[in-house]
């Protein structure tokens, strides 16, 4: 069954501060998008399309050195946005995106999200309450680099990506809080290994040692092929905290 606008927007973080009527705007702009497996999105430079959604499916957000390097500055799942400041600013985007699965998105086009935006100063606040969250998570970017090891990064990308943590998002005003969704503690690793490597500014080496590592510290488990379980949180949160002893 094909994804529903609706609930696509409803469940993306990015909105969930926007009021009623605003929102029913959003939702007649928008429509559907599928990419086939390593389907380029767009690239770097070109004219920002607008507001992509994740419904399925996992897109890598890279920039490319004039060596042709690839760092990949995000893996973008489910509920979650990109393009979304280059839609907003109306300037091309600043990196390329690619999808390393099959992938359906929300599209909203910039040229009248744009206008929504000049004509509804409800839907700019609600948009502003809404980009706290991407902040807080580049935020959280920017400590993983400075601050955590590998072990670190990894463990906190895992915790992020468990069932337990991915599941949820903040409710809109009035609207009751989500059970979580999905098996506690279980992940589904996005994408393939060299991406969330490059993703956590690692080497495919190092993240293939770390990974083995927590595994053999038994902090968590090999479920079904793409799947890690989550056997010991509270010890691979203090991984994450750089409180733990060394694995």
């Amino acid at each position: 069954m094909p994804p529903n606008v609706l609930d696509v927007l409803n469940d993306c973080p990015l909105f969930v501060r926007v009021p009623p009527q605003c929102f029913a705007r959003l939702v007649t702009m928008a429509g559907l998008k599928s990419f086939q497996t390593g389907e380029i999105i767009f690239r770097d430079g070109q004219p920002c399309p607008g507001v992509y959604v994740v419904s399925h499916g996992t897109v890598r957000v890279f920039k490319t050195s004039p060596g042709g390097k690839e760092h990949v500055l995000h893996l973008v799942g489910p509920t979650q946005t990109f393009a979304e400041v280059a839609a907003i600013g109306g300037f091309p985007v600043p990196a390329s995106a690619e999808a390393v699965e099959p992938t359906t998105c929300v599209l909203l086009p910039t040229e009248p999200f744009r206008r929504a935006l000049d004509e509804d100063h409800l839907l700019c606040r609600g948009l502003l309450d809404g980009m706290t969250y991407w902040v807080r998570h580049l935020v959280g970017l920017l400590e993983d680099v400075v601050l955590r090891d590998a072990a670190g990064r990894l463990a906190r990308l895992l915790l992020e990506l468990s069932a337990g943590e991915s599941g949820k998002r903040e409710p809109r005003p009035g609207e009751p809080r989500a059970g979580e969704i999905g098996e506690p503690g279980l992940v589904a690793l996005p994408g393939l290994k060299r991406h969330m490597a490059s993703h956590l500014n690692l080497t495919s080496e190092t993240f293939s040692r770390t990974l083995r590592r927590l595994l053999d510290a038994g902090l968590i488990a090999e479920a079904t092929e793409g799947r890690l379980r989550i056997v010991d949180r509270d010890a691979l949160s203090r991984v994450a905290e750089g409180r733990f002893p060394k694995v």
